[in-house]
């Protein structure tokens, strides 16, 4: 690690980064193993509810995480960091951000366009905010399978860009954001 070492997250941020993406790649992986299964069988219906709700979780959570990041701005890369590599993590996290809340509003309005109800942990129906829509449920089937690409995608960068602050760097970057480490933390 270099002489001076960045300052870390706040706990409720590094709290909500580590909830919304294990969420988010929980939602993820449950995505590609409930449309695998051929079929309509009660196993696929339970896990396309556990999608929806997991789906609606992120969307809160993100919510709650950039309301935290507008209140609590996310500490200053070191000065030895390269400029075109501050442009690709602001430009990266923006990404992210916009598509915590395309993800899951996407499947939100696919699922509405086939005509199913959303119903969080079976407790209360979201608002029915489109009617069904047989023309509009491909359009909006395949807006939720790109977006998902995309985010993939970007989380891959995101993950390779940490490792290689940890492990190539070893600048203190990646550290800001674990949760036990020695960092010091933002005021």
């Amino acid at each position: 690690m270099k002489a001076s070492t960045p300052q870390r997250y706040s706990p409720t941020a590094i709290a909500l980064h580590w909830l919304v993406a294990l969420l988010i790649v929980g939602t993820f992986t449950l995505g590609l193993v409930m449309t695998d299964i051929p079929g309509l069988t009660p196993t696929k219906l339970k896990y396309f509810s556990w999608h929806k709700w997991a789906g609606v979780t992120v969307l809160l959570l993100a919510a709650l995480r950039l309301l935290w990041r507008l209140r609590t701005p996310a500490p200053a890369y070191p000065a030895t960091m390269p400029a075109w590599q501050h442009l690709a993590a602001h430009g990266t996290h923006a990404f992210l951000y916009l598509l915590m809340f395309g993800v899951p509003l996407s499947g939100y309005f696919y699922t509405l366009a086939a005509g199913v109800p959303v119903v969080y942990f079976g407790l209360f129906q979201l608002p029915v905010l489109i009617e069904p829509d047989l023309a509009l449920k491909p359009v909006l089937k395949a807006v939720h399978y790109w977006l998902n690409m995309g985010m993939a995608a970007l989380v891959f960068m995101h993950v390779a860009a940490a490792l290689k602050h940890l492990v190539v760097d070893r600048d203190g970057i990646t550290q800001r954001m674990l949760p036990f480490s020695k960092a010091k933390e933002v005021q």
